[in-house]
Formats: structure tokens, sequence, C-alpha cells
């Protein structure tokens, strides 16, 4: 081989080992091939509902209405509404639950959506990215040619993912055990108005979709903290700290002006599913809302992503 032969063999190599290994900050081309992008998308969602991890939090998830459910019966005996000695205290709708299974639904959703859903939620989108750069797992997942962007696109997707199987699992819980326990039927509205049960199961499962899409701001504001560490536990932590923090602030009087644009404030407007007719204004404002918070820190994390030293 002639030495200009090797010097160009050489050189091929070296260009080849610069496009196979990604250098800091450098943001690699993905495939134009959209199958490989529905791979990638159900390579995450697969690995996120399989982790041991997601097992146990959709265990405790599914547990919560059946404690709510048997608290309820043994304290009324299955009586009528508001029986017991806490009276009319607790969730909302949880003094319908005696006279409707059906309500237990609505009474799980709003115990779990304050602090159980929202903290699960943290826990998986806080180690979305983290949690494969504290294993080293993500410079392999950025070797091959999927790209920075429909990496982070299909990570997001992995969370909202669980955010639906999650509220999915407290319904589907919820539904078992009210019908186990107490009896069904038609459903009485919180305008007044009755409605079939088929329209009230109707009306729970429209309920628990907009429990889901009232978490994708937080899941958004989760993916963004992961990006900022290396570490998955840190990333959980600080996410988690975040929630509560953000509603201790919606809880505060003195700072009203400020509660329309913390990202908790109209998650409980999925009581409005209940009226007849459904009152949109609230959940309108919700899903607004919610878009803002995807947007801003969507963005801010895919700017983060992009620039990120994976080799570090």
């Amino acid at each position: 081989m002639s030495r200009a032969e090797d010097s160009t063999s050489g050189a091929e190599d070296s260009r080849a080992r610069s496009e196979t290994v990604p250098s800091p900050g450098a943001v690699p081309r993905g495939p134009r091939n959209p199958l490989w992008t529905l791979g990638i998308l159900r390579s995450e969602i697969t690995t996120t509902l399989r982790r041991h991890r997601t097992y146990a939090l959709l265990a405790v998830l599914a547990a919560v209405p059946a404690l709510i459910g048997i608290a309820v019966r043994i304290e009324t005996g299955g009586g009528g509404p508001g029986g017991g000695a806490n009276g009319g205290a607790g969730p909302a709708f949880l003094t319908q639950v005696t006279n409707n299974g059906l309500f237990l639904v609505f009474a799980a959703l709003a115990a779990t959506l304050p602090v159980f859903l929202p903290m699960a939620v943290g826990v998986v989108a806080g180690d979305a990215i983290a949690g494969e750069a504290s294993a080293g797992t993500l410079r392999y997942l950025l070797v091959a040619p999927a790209g920075r962007t429909r990496l982070l696109l299909a990570k997001y997707a992995s969370v909202l993912t669980f955010c639906l199987v999650a509220t999915a699992v407290v319904a589907a819980s919820a539904l078992a055990v009210g019908a186990l326990l107490f009896p069904v039927g038609e459903v009485t509205t919180i305008s007044g108005t009755r409605i079939s049960f088929g329209e009230g199961l109707v009306r729970a499962a429209l309920t628990a979709g907009v429990v889901a899409g009232s978490l994708a701001g937080f899941a958004a504001l989760g993916l963004f903290v992961s990006t900022l560490t290396n570490s998955g536990i840190g990333a959980m932590a600080a996410t988690v700290g975040l929630l509560i923090t953000v509603q201790i602030l919606d809880s505060i009087p003195q700072l009203s002006g400020l509660h329309p644009y913390l990202f908790p404030h109209y998650w409980m407007s999925f009581a409005d599913v209940l009226r007849e007719p459904v009152h949109w204004d609230d959940l309108v404002r919700n899903f607004q809302l919610q878009g803002l918070y995807v947007a801003v820190f969507g963005s801010a994390a895919w700017a983060r992503f992009t620039t990120k030293d994976i080799t570090a």
C-alpha cells in the first residue's frame, strides 16, 4: 500500500470514529425513517413500564382506592351518605360513595391527585434523563442514530404514558372496589340531575383523562429538572420538592394573585365533568396552563439536553 493510500485510509477511519462517538455538545443527526422513531418510542415506553419501580408505584396507587373503600365501608357499614364519625369530612365525593360505588372513582382521583399521582410522575420524570446519565447508559443511547431531540421526545412520551397508565390504574381499582363493596346505579351529578350508570362510566373515563392531562405540565417540568443533573436520585428529589413547594404556595391566600399561574391550581377542576351540563371554563384554563408549562419547560429541556456534555 502506498503512503498516500495509507493516509487516506487513516483519515477515513478517523472520520468514522468521529461520526460514531458523539462529541461534547454535539447534536447527532437522527434517521429520517419514521419506523426508527417509532422503535425508539416503543422501547422507551416498554422500558419505563417494565421497571420494578414502576410496578411498585402502580401497586401503591392501586392500593389507595382500596383502602379508601374499605375504610368507608367499615366506618359507615354501607349506610347512607354522610354516615360515620367523620360525617362529610374527607376527599370530595366521599359522602356519595355509600349510595353509589361509582363515586369511589371520583373520590380516589380527588384523594390521589394532590400528592400521590404527581409524586409518582415526579419520580419517573426526574429519572428519565438523569437516571440514564447516572447509570452511564445515556452516551450509548446517543451513539445510536436517534438524535437528541427524538430521544427527548420519546422520553417525554414515555412519561406521559405513565401518567395515563397511573391514572387508569387508580380509576380501575376504584371502580372494582366500589362495585364490590357498594351498590351501583344511576348517578346524581353535582348539579342535582340524574344520569344513567353507563353515562356515569363515560364521565368517569373522561375524568381520568382530564386528570392524566393535568399532569402534563408537571411532567415537562420534571423532565427539565432531569436534564440539569447526572444524579437520578437528586433529580427525583428536586422534582418532588418543587411539587411540594408549589402546592404550599397555592394554599397561601396572600399569594392569590400568583395562584392562576401555578400548575396545580386547576387540577381539581375535573369535578366539573360531573356537572350537567359539563362546565368547561376551568377545564379549558387548566389545559391552557398545562400547555404553557409544556411549551416553556419542554423548550428549556430541549435547549439543555441538546447542548449537554454526556461524556462528563
